[in-house]
Formats: C-alpha cells, sequence, structure tokens
C-alpha cells in the first residue's frame, strides 16, 4: 500500500509549508487580472496565503505577491483582496 502524498505549499506571508487546503490561491489570470481563487481549480499563476489577516498583511508588506506573480500591483487590488480574505476569516 502506497500512502498518498499531501500536497504542500509556502505561504507568501509567513513562509511556512502547509497543506494545499488550508489555504487561499490567490491567482493571476493570463490578462494580469489577479484574483481570489476559491475552487483552486482555475488557470494561471497561483500564489498561496494562510487564512489569516495577519499573513496577508506580512505578504502586502514584504512584497510576497510581487514577487510571486513578477509584477507590480496596484494598492487598489490589496484592497479588494484584503475584503475577500475578511469573508473567508
Amino acid at each position: 500500500m502506497s500512502t498518498k502524498k499531501i500536497p504542500l505549499r509556502q505561504c507568501i506571508g509567513c513562509g511556512e509549508m502547509k497543506n494545499k487546503k488550508e489555504m487561499i490561491r490567490i491567482l493571476k489570470t493570463s490578462e494580469d487580472e489577479i484574483l481570489l481563487d476559491a475552487t483552486g481549480r482555475k488557470n494561471g499563476r497561483g500564489a498561496y496565503l494562510c487564512p489569516s489577516i495577519e499573513c496577508f498583511k506580512k505578504a502586502v508588506k514584504s512584497k510576497g505577491l510581487e514577487r510571486s506573480f513578477k509584477m507590480s500591483i496596484p494598492k487598489e487590488v490589496y484592497e479588494a483582496l484584503e475584503k475577500e480574505m475578511e469573508q473567508f476569516g
């Protein structure tokens, strides 16, 4: 019997490796649109965050999203993501 491997992802806020299912995926689409991917199935480049506002704030401060997506991210996008994160929490 082989044990099923659990996919791990690194949080761009705190840097911890956690189970993919526990995390929130932030997506950059081919049109350079950034949004929260609740299903984790949409096409595009993904970055993962713990479902806590503290990790989100750390990611904003350390520019984790900018590094993950290799682009600058406007303040409005962060504000929209923060509103969506509060609904998760």
